[in-house]
């Protein structure tokens, strides 16, 4: 048996020693870098997902940007344009009060044509910039652009037809301004029944 001064005095031994020591060390060193390399992985793949939902986040930003500034653009004009549609209501008004073969003199039809002729220009005008005119006559009622003001019987028009256009609507591009409010045809009832055209 050896003691342990002459196991310290042969070299030999204490160079396996140091082998397994070494291979030891060298198998934990290897498993703490394929750790250190796992968890670098991960970090790098938690990086990434990170950095492509900031992406993603300031592309929706700047498409949800871009879409409120054409918004703006297309629906600025929005509380002018109502300001407007009096004027316009005005000019038909103007038109319809006098039939053209009721007009006295040659003054009062220049006058009517000029007011036609305004009134013409400006919804050409309102065509051009997306403001567009709903006059539903013999349409069916559409509670989307339209309002009901009342109902009329015996119009021998099917029910839920306007029959009667009180004062016309406008759209902005798709946005209503103004409901244009109708008078709507009533069916005929059956005994006990009654049709709401209006729901």
């Amino acid at each position: 048996m050896m003691n342990d001064e002459s196991k310290a005095a042969d070299p030999a031994i204490n160079d396996n020693a140091a082998v397994r020591e070494g291979a030891a060390v060298g198998d934990g060193a290897a498993e703490g870098i394929e750790e250190r390399l796992a968890r670098a992985e991960a970090e790098a793949a938690e990086y990434k997902d990170r950095t492509l939902r900031a992406l993603a986040e300031v592309e929706n930003v700047r498409r949800r940007g871009q879409r409120e500034r054409e918004d703006v653009q297309k629906f600025a004009i929005g509380n002018f344009a109502k300001d407007l549609l009096s004027v316009a209501d005005n000019l038909r008004r103007a038109l319809e009060s006098v039939p053209a073969s009721e007009i006295p003199d040659e003054a009062m039809r220049n006058l009517m044509a000029g007011v036609a002729a305004t009134e013409r220009e400006m919804l050409a005008a309102f065509e051009r910039h997306g403001l567009r005119k709903v006059d539903p006559m013999g349409e069916r009622f559409d509670h989307n652009y339209h309002q009901a003001m009342f109902e009329l019987e015996n119009t021998g028009q099917p029910a839920g037809t306007v029959v009667q256009v009180l004062q016309p609507g406008y759209v902005l591009h798709d946005r209503l301004l103004r409901p244009a409010m109708v008078g709507v045809a009533r069916g005929e009832a059956k005994t006990g029944e009654r049709i709401d055209t209006l729901a």
